[in-house]
């Protein structure tokens, strides 16, 4: 076992696509969708009677998409109160960027799966150490949403707060389009990732071919602080990268309230107006970051 455990930088993710892991022709189509990061699923979009079937196609999979310039993530089963053993043993291989925890019920949980992901990677080098993402899919671990995020190895936690799924059966919450039964759970999970130095991710958007009702969702979730989403269909991606990148408005705005505080301070003063507004340096780091992350996105979609 791993004498010091290293916990991975999680590079920003707008889009994180689910694909079966047992179906091999859809995984083969990944690499020329427009998502950020696929996440290879061995849990719930697995029949029981296909899950060795998929361990084996994820195994040859995770190395495949990760040559072709893939992020690739899994998605492991726990079984009852214990994370898969033979899931996790599939899926460490090269090219993992991380694992994607279901159904913790609290920070313990998750030491538990990282303690079995490193007897299974004893002797791997730090740079191949995957990453965890928790799920929080039920009351207890949103309680606990920020001790979940805190622990090591864990770089984002998901708030899951889909229509009829687990948390909605855990929190007794009832699901409706504007979302407003779920801003608090939302809320709790963004405040305790960003606490934690964590990233916060939200979804899942079920009704798939409602692009307009997901690209409401997005931006709500977006306003909030989440960082990216999950989602389940391909046509999701490009409507989710759209909500989280700076628009060409923002990018103009932010260009030219950096320009306005940087002369401001040549002057030797530490705020000044722009745009009718009071701005000092704290505005002037906000912008900093917008605009490096916009150019990021905007060499990737370019090159």
């Amino acid at each position: 076992m791993h004498s010091q455990t290293v916990t991975p930088a999680f590079r920003p993710a707008r889009s994180l696509l689910f694909v079966p892991g047992n179906r091999q022709s859809w995984i083969e189509k990944v690499h020329g969708y427009s998502c950020d990061a696929v996440i290879l699923d061995l849990e719930d979009s697995v029949p029981p009677a296909e899950k060795e079937k998929a361990r084996q196609i994820v195994r040859s999979a995770v190395s495949w998409l990760a040559q072709r310039g893939a992020r690739v993530f899994v998605r492991i089963n726990k079984d009852g109160a214990a994370y898969s053993e033979a899931d996790l043993s599939a899926c460490c291989v090269s090219g993992l960027e991380g694992v994607v925890l279901p159904k913790p019920e609290g920070p313990e949980d998750i030491r538990a799966a990282r303690g079995l992901l490193e007897s299974i990677e004893a002797g791997a080098p730090p740079s191949q150490m995957p990453s965890l993402i928790p799920t929080l899919e039920s009351a207890r671990s949103l309680q606990f949403a920020y001790e979940c995020a805190c622990e090591e190895r864990v770089v984002a936690i998901f708030g899951a707060v889909a229509k009829n799924a687990d948390v909605s059966r855990s929190v007794g919450f009832r699901w409706t389009p504007g979302g407003g039964e779920t801003l608090y759970l939302r809320s709790r999970v963004v405040l305790a990732a960003r606490a934690a130095g964590k990233v916060p991710l939200g979804g899942l958007w079920q009704q798939v071919h409602d692009l307009a009702g997901l690209h409401a969702s997005a931006e709500q979730n977006r306003a909030i602080g989440m960082a990216g989403e999950m989602i389940l269909h391909p046509s999701n991606a490009d409507v989710v990268n759209d909500v989280y990148s700076p628009s060409a408005e923002e990018m103009r705005y932010y260009v030219g309230l950096l320009a306005a505080f940087e002369a401001a301070a040549r002057e030797g003063r530490a705020s000044t107006m722009y745009e009718g507004e009071h701005i000092d340096v704290a505005h002037a780091e906000t912008a900093k970051q917008i605009l490096a992350f916009g150019e990021t996105k905007n060499l990737k979609e370019n090159s």
